[in-house]
């Protein structure tokens, strides 16, 4: 069975979020590729002035079965990433405890907590919120609430 990684587009701050990220998962960082170390071939077109230290690529890995990728954006490659709600990263926890401890680390400075880490009628514990990248998160421990 495929596995399901989330990979994040980020303006410039991808080396600071990962960072933040890593002392959250208590993990070290994969690698960092950034644009500066591309090999040009004929008919590339040329990096912007100041884009070379930007991430091309890094990862960090949650646990054995999740990854979180991601990268800064160049506007001349993709579209710029906006923020909003479209997408959101689900951690599905083991404890109530780890819950807590996610929510307490990665709420950190939060643009937004739509919902407070809390009892819901579908789980012990969950919460809703923006992170202080524009990043959306849902952490849940479902308990004795887990559906069949």
């Amino acid at each position: 069975m495929a596995k399901v990684h989330a990979y994040l587009n980020f303006n410039g701050n991808c080396a600071e979020a990962f960072s933040f990220y890593e002392k959250v998962f208590k993990t070290e960082n994969l690698g960092i590729h950034r644009y500066g170390d591309m090999p040009s071939e004929p008919g590339d077109p040329e990096l912007p002035e100041g884009t070379g230290d930007l991430v091309m690529h890094t990862a960090i890995n949650i646990n054995d079965d999740t990854m979180l990728m991601g990268s800064d954006i160049i506007e001349q490659f993709s579209e710029l990433p906006t923020e909003g709600t479209r997408s959101y990263i689900m951690l599905d926890t083991d404890s109530a405890d780890e819950a807590k401890e996610l929510y307490g680390s990665l709420s950190e400075n939060a643009k937004k907590i739509e919902m407070e880490l809390a009892e819901s009628f579908f789980a012990e514990q969950f919460a809703s919120f923006i992170d202080q990248f524009g990043v959306c998160w849902m952490i849940i421990y479902e308990g004795d609430k887990r559906m069949a």
